[in-house]
């Protein structure tokens, strides 16, 4: 019997200092605890560019611990998006900037010699466009959701390893099922269904998003009646699926939206007003600072429009109730506008080239963005 887990570590690049403290404190130390004391669990992991950075500032000590587990072999980094843009929903260039960006970071970190064989998609968001892209970096392997595969859940055999029709990328999908869950308190049932588990979810599962009083994760890492696996050794071995023309979709697309065609439909709904601004305004800055490379502060316009397009912003218009994989109501006015402001200042650093017509449209969108978010929150609407 084998678990298969993926972990994603992130928190956006403009979060409080106290949220990343909150994440190490009540999961990532856990999850690193739990892996040094039981030198047989192996895990793969995405630690986003944009978190390391900020862990450098704050807690360099976790940073060297996990290095130490990534050099023997525990755990499998893999590629990703540096500040967690949604790709499919971001210019080519932009995605380019953001992988590769990632990769410089993360050699920083854990040396020029990490072979980065498997990209996590931030929000397992993909498109074939997206999946070229990846590809010409040479990665090997994508993790997706198992709705990707043919726009319903429970469609695929995940247990096998399918190739992508349109890059030729290898693909593991992830069990829904068993991911949508705290694993701990069901490991041993779901062993009863299947001998291969194969789960993705946040870090922040771990302790910051689920309690776990009783210690259950350490419970079942002390159990040695099965195994886990690094992904890229598994895809080595594990029976292939045949190819595969998959479905642009995410992590939590619903098989409604799939069929509404409506792949990222909860960072751009279609009747999501505020949504449908929030890109206006994120294209209308990613235009901008494209076009005035050349202007004095374009290096700190670059660094406000990145933050200002983490998928967070969008996701917190979203207005979704994500009780059901123990996360919040989707609704935070404050967390909105933290993305709109980041996005307006990358268009305001550029004081000595944008004409001030652009800026002008600019500060209308916006201050339009903010009132609807704020009549939205008051509810007249």
């Amino acid at each position: 019997m084998t678990w298969i887990n993926f972990l994603h570590f992130y928190q956006p690049a403009n979060v409080d200092d106290y949220k990343i403290k909150e994440a190490l404190e009540q999961s990532y130390f856990r999850l690193l605890r739990a892996i040094e004391e039981h030198p047989e669990i192996k895990f793969t992991a995405n630690i986003s560019g944009c978190l390391l950075l900020r862990l450098e500032l704050i807690q360099t000590d976790f940073i060297a611990r996990f290095k130490k587990v990534v050099h023997r072999g525990q755990v499998e980094l893999v590629g990703s998006a540096a500040y967690h843009a949604l790709l499919p929903l971001v210019s080519e260039d932009e995605a380019r900037r953001q992988i590769k960006e990632n990769e410089e970071i993360l050699q920083k970190f854990f040396g020029t010699t990490l072979k980065l064989r498997g990209f996590f998609l931030p929000e397992m968001a993909y498109s074939p466009n997206v999946a070229r892209v990846i590809k010409d970096f040479g990665y090997e392997w994508l993790i997706l959701d198992e709705i990707s595969g043919t726009g319903k859940l429970n469609q695929v055999d995940i247990h096998k390893i399918y190739t992508d029709k349109n890059s030729g990328l290898k693909i593991i999908f992830r069990s829904r099922e068993f991911s949508n869950c705290y694993l701990p308190d069901n490991l041993n049932g779901f062993f009863k269904k299947t001998d291969t588990i194969i789960t993705a979810t946040d870090a922040e599962l771990y302790g910051l998003r689920h309690e776990d009083p009783t210690g259950e994760l350490e419970k079942v890492l002390k159990d040695k009646t099965w195994s886990t696996e690094l992904i890229s050794d598994y895809i080595s071995r594990a029976p292939g699926g045949g190819d595969l023309k998959l479905v642009p979709s995410n992590w939590e697309s619903t098989e409604k939206e799939l069929k509404h065609h409506e792949p990222y439909a909860l960072w751009s709904g279609r009747h999501n007003k505020i949504q449908r601004r929030l890109w206006k305004l994120a294209n209308l800055a990613s235009a901008i600072v494209e076009k005035y490379k050349a202007d004095d502060n374009y290096i700190w316009a670059r660094w406000h429009l990145v933050r200002g397009l983490a998928s967070c912003a969008f996701w917190w218009a979203s207005s979704r109730d994500f009780s059901h994989n123990f996360g919040p109501h989707a609704w935070n006015p404050d967390e909105i506008e933290r993305g709109v402001n980041e996005l307006i200042r990358a268009i305001r650093s550029l004081h000595q080239s944008t004409p001030r017509r652009s800026k002008m449209a600019a500060e209308e969108l916006y201050i339009k963005i903010k009132h609807l978010i704020w009549k939205k929150h008051w509810g007249r609407v």
